[in-house]
């Protein structure tokens, strides 16, 4: 029984390198393969400093932080970055995926009703509008397109990831996640993933890849990330939050002055869980741009 269960676990991990070697293939590297241990001890003392560790300890903090600052390097520090939680609206990310991808295949228009419905849904995170696109794509499909082996962001290999198992609105899920049974979910590495794929034009062309990232642009909510980066001159925020009773959940490529870029995702379960973010976002803000930059 021993063996077996060496066997086992000994394939399991191959199954993740195949998964991490696959994702960095002719083109740019794979975050999976990135961690940074300098970035990874400076983002733990950090939430060490802000009063979160204990909320780490028991998993009501998941986050990620990606230095972008040099493309061909991505750095990349986590904690309970592979840890399923109820992400609330967050999730509306796939939907805007699945629906360019319908749109890169010629199966959607990106005509003007469309492109409203999918910036508001974004922006101003319309519940009306999200339902509305998932329909339009299929409910299904929308999930397929996050499990396909061209993007994997919601991975059994990786303990799950974005997944949109109901409407944002009454009613029961029509397909909660197979893993963890979660109707709107997400890992804070997953949704790292999204973005840098997103960045790299990895998700679609790169014409549908500057739409997509000009929707996520000018947050239409001022909380969270948004509020703790505020007061940052030249801060530039791409970004979608989800907010649902005690879960909260934010997740932006934040660009900067001197050319620093990172993507930082997080997700709290606390009543106090926004301001852990809109802290955590000014916090960590500052290991990727110098002080004397962040300030001008």
């Amino acid at each position: 029984m021993g063996d077996y269960r060496s066997l086992i676990a000994v394939g399991f991990g191959l199954l993740l390198c195949a998964v991490a070697w696959a994702d960095g293939l002719d083109g740019p590297p794979s975050l999976l393969e990135s961690h940074d241990q300098r970035l990874q001890t400076a983002v733990e003392r950090r939430v060490q400093l802000l009063g979160l560790s204990e909320a780490a300890a028991r998993k009501d903090l998941c986050l990620a932080l990606v230095d972008l600052s040099n493309p061909n390097e991505p750095r990349v520090a986590e904690i309970n970055g592979d840890h399923m939680m109820y992400a609330a609206s967050l999730p509306k990310i796939a939907i805007l995926l699945g629906a360019f991808v319908e749109i890169e295949r010629g199966r959607m228009a990106l005509d003007s009703e469309t492109t409203g419905s999918l910036t508001r849904m974004i922006r101003n995170s319309s519940n009306e509008d999200a339902t509305k696109i998932l329909n339009r794509v299929g409910k299904n499909r929308v999930n397929e397109i996050l499990q396909s082996d061209r993007f994997r962001l919601y991975d059994p290999l990786l303990n799950g990831g974005l997944w949109v198992g109901k409407e944002y609105a009454r009613g029961v899920a029509f397909n909660r996640d197979p893993i963890h049974h979660i109707s709107h979910g997400a890992t804070a590495l997953q949704v790292a993933r999204f973005y840098y794929m997103l960045d790299t034009q990895q998700l679609v062309n790169p014409k549908l890849t500057r739409v997509m990232k000009k929707m996520l642009g000018n947050p239409g909510i001022q909380h969270k990330f948004v509020k703790g980066l505020s007061n940052l001159p030249g801060v530039k925020i791409f970004r979608k939050s989800g907010t649902w009773q005690n879960w909260h959940a934010d997740s932006a490529i934040v660009e900067a002055r001197g050319g620093h870029r990172y993507i930082l995702t997080a997700l709290a379960k606390d009543p106090h869980g926004g301001e852990w973010l809109t802290e955590l976002a000014s916090s960590l803000h500052e290991l990727i741009v110098p002080t004397t930059l962040a300030k001008r």
